[in-house]
Order: structure tokens, then sequence, then C-alpha cells
């Protein structure tokens, strides 16, 4: 699996932290809304010739893991 860390960055000068690709100001929310639109990994990477495969695939592992942890989801509170 691709260790996001080295791909994904949050700067606070920089899109107001936003987790983005490094040396980009392309945020991982812009990349991720690319896909809700249709957008295939082959385009992305064609409209934007500085990210590379792994960077997508770091994208992809970063979500998996705010999944994971809890971080894009309400859990449901004990009673």
């Amino acid at each position: 699996m691709t260790q996001w860390k080295y791909h994904i960055v949050s700067d606070p000068d920089v899109l107001l932290g936003k987790p983005v690709i490094k040396g980009t100001r392309l945020s991982v929310e812009h990349i991720i809304n690319l896909l809700a639109q249709g957008w295939s990994e082959d385009q992305i990477l064609e409209n934007y010739p500085r990210l590379k495969r792994e960077d997508l695939l770091a994208v992809f592992s970063y979500i998996h893991d705010c999944i994971r942890d809890g971080l894009l989801y309400n859990a449901p509170n004990p009673a």
C-alpha cells in the first residue's frame, strides 16, 4: 500500500491547511471531486502532468485511513 505521508502534506500557508499533493496546490478534495464527476485516473494524469500515479494511489490510501479512523463519519454515541 502506498505510504500517503510521502505524497500528501498539510501546510497552513497552502490552501488554508487542506491536505494537498506534495509540491502542488492540488488538494485531496479536488482530486476526489474530479473522480466523483466521472474523471478517470488517466484523464486526471493527462490534465495535471505534475501528478504521478503514485500520487493518486496516495489519495486513495489517505481517504482509506480517514474512513478507517472514523474521521469521515459520525460514530454512533453509546447509550
